[in-house]
């Protein structure tokens, strides 16, 4: 499994933004300092406030908002799911982060959260993958 782990300034504010995702809550890892969220079955993102973010790393916490640290990428099974997903990001707060690329066998672009986290989410066709 793989835990993202992303610091935010508005927890509220997260929560509300990857639900709006369509992502799933996961209520048994979320409290006053942290949200849970599953992406995928073996794809977690565990939302924290900087100051629980703190308590598991040495030195400052990074500002994402600052400057990109991480590319976070996601697949999509559609270039249509591709747009979805941007869309409903930028409509829940995030913003566009790089031109979409269409590379006829692959198509991708791209968002970040409110906090500054960016998401790549891309598509390939399948076929082209095998060859």
């Amino acid at each position: 499994m793989v835990f993202l782990n992303l610091p935010v300034t508005d927890l509220a504010r997260a929560d509300a933004f990857y639900a709006a995702l369509g992502f799933r809550r996961n209520d048994q890892f979320s409290d006053a300092s942290a949200v849970s969220y599953v992406v995928e079955e073996n794809i977690h993102v565990m939302l924290l406030t900087r100051e629980r973010f703190a308590d598991f790393v040495a030195g400052e916490v990074g500002d994402p908002a600052q400057a990109t640290s991480s590319l976070v990428a996601v697949s999509a099974g559609t270039r249509e799911e591709v747009d979805q997903l941007v869309s409903a990001a930028v409509a829940a707060g995030g913003k566009p982060w790089m031109p979409a690329q269409d590379h006829g066998f692959m198509y991708g672009s791209s968002f970040a959260d409110p906090d500054g986290h960016v998401w790549e989410v891309m598509w390939m066709d399948p076929s082209a993958a095998q060859g």
